[in-house]
C-alpha cells in the first residue's frame, strides 16, 4: 500500500502542475503572434525590408521560449530586458507580469500589469492573466471578477472558460457544507 501511494503522489502532483500551466497558457500563445495576417488577396510573403524590427523582439522571443520551458527566472530577465529596450511594448510587459506571477512576486506582477494596462488598456488577455494571478494568491473573489469581465468581452474564449472552470473546482474543493462545522 505504501509503495503504491508513493507512486500516486508524484502522478497527482504532475496532473496538478499541468492544469496550473494550462490555465495561464493564454499569455504565451497570444504573445507569440508577431504580425497580423494580411487581408485576402494580399501578398503573404514579406520582403525583409517590409518587416519592422523592434529592439525588444529578441528578448521577447527568448522570454517566451524560457517561459514555455518553465524557466520563469530566466524568462523574467529576458522580459525585463525587453521592457527596458522598448518601454511601450505591451507584450513584453504582460510576459514580465506572467513571469513574476510564476515566481510569486505578485507585487512586481501588479506593477507590470498596471503598465501594460496604461499602454494597451484592459484587454481580454490582461484581464485573464490578472484573474489567474489573483487565483494563485488565493483571492478567488477577485479572480472571479477578472475572469468574468474577460469572459464578457470574449465569451467564446476557451482559455477563459477553462480558468472559470478551474476556479469553480477550487471553490468546490475548499467549501464545506454547514452541517460539517466543528
Amino acid at each position: 500500500m505504501g509503495r503504491a501511494l508513493r507512486r500516486l503522489i508524484p502522478a497527482l502532483a504532475c496532473c496538478w502542475l499541468a492544469v496550473s500551466l494550462a490555465a495561464c497558457d493564454y499569455t504565451t500563445r497570444e504573445a507569440a503572434i508577431v504580425a497580423p495576417v494580411d487581408p485576402p488577396g494580399g501578398d503573404p510573403v514579406q520582403e525583409p525590408t517590409d518587416v519592422k524590427y523592434y529592439p525588444s523582439d529578441e528578448p521577447v522571443r527568448m522570454g517566451l521560449e524560457q517561459y514555455n520551458r518553465g524557466n520563469y527566472g530566466i524568462s523574467q530577465r529576458y522580459f525585463k530586458d525587453a521592457v527596458e529596450k522598448a518601454p511601450k511594448d505591451v507584450t513584453a510587459w504582460v510576459g514580465l507580469a506572467a513571469s513574476y506571477d510564476k515566481l510569486r512576486r505578485f507585487d512586481l506582477a501588479d506593477q507590470a500589469y498596471a503598465q501594460a494596462i496604461r499602454l494597451g488598456g484592459e484587454t481580454v488577455q490582461i484581464l485573464n492573466d490578472q484573474g489567474y494571478s489573483l487565483m494563485l494568491r488565493g483571492n478567488l473573489g477577485g479572480a472571479r471578477r477578472k475572469f468574468e469581465k474577460a469572459y464578457s468581452l470574449d465569451p467564446t474564449n476557451p482559455v477563459i472558460a477553462n480558468n472559470l472552470e478551474l476556479l469553480n473546482g477550487s471553490r468546490r474543493f475548499i467549501e464545506r457544507p454547514p452541517n460539517n462545522q466543528p
